[in-house]
């Protein structure tokens, strides 16, 4: 069976072949996303997916509604976890970028509807044939992560964005010989 190169790892494997590139509309996942691919920023997904259940716990499974009540104090305890990425600014901007998903979801009705205007409500296919085919960022990108930015959300720069975009099916970059590239 073909997979994505990157797709190698006992880690990543069934992360590529069940999720990766599978439209979300569900806005607790968008924002799941969002979170993870914040935590990600100058490390590894591989590093990332190892401590998602734990992430999961600690972030009271993605509900922003809870997250964005986390008290300082809080935020110190989740400071002290091993389970996930013990960084102040990135576990401080998952609260803040929860209290601005909120405000999007006011907006808007859903963070979904929001972010996938971005691209048109449909999703972009990449018909990527090798790996050095599949941009880093892209203008949609870029745009979504200025507006965003914009709104107040932190860790969204537009190489952060275009993961996200590509983890949650807003764009397939599969690559075209991988066998998940006509399912999704």
């Amino acid at each position: 069976m073909k997979r994505c190169g990157w797709a190698q790892k006992e880690i990543n494997i069934p992360y590529h072949d069940a999720e990766w590139g599978v439209p979300q509309h569900d806005d607790n996942v968008l924002f799941e996303f969002l979170i993870l691919e914040g935590a990600q920023a100058g490390l590894s997904w591989d590093t990332v997916l190892a401590k998602r259940d734990y992430y999961r716990k600690a972030f009271a499974g993605f509900d922003p509604e809870k997250v964005a009540r986390f008290s300082d104090t809080k935020i110190e305890k989740l400071l002290l976890d091993p389970g996930i990425i013990r960084n102040r600014l990135k576990v401080a901007s998952a609260v803040s970028n929860a209290k601005a998903f909120l405000k999007v979801q006011k907006e808007f009705g859903t963070f979904d509807t929001y972010v996938w205007a971005f691209v048109g409500g449909k999703r972009i296919d990449g018909k990527r044939k090798a790996v050095t085919d599949v941009p880093a960022k892209t203008e949609i990108s870029d745009a979504l992560s200025k507006d965003l930015k914009k709104r107040g959300f932190n860790f969204v720069g537009s190489t952060i964005m275009y993961a996200f975009m590509q983890a949650t099916g807003m764009v397939n970059d599969h690559l075209i010989t991988c066998f998940r590239y006509k399912e999704v």
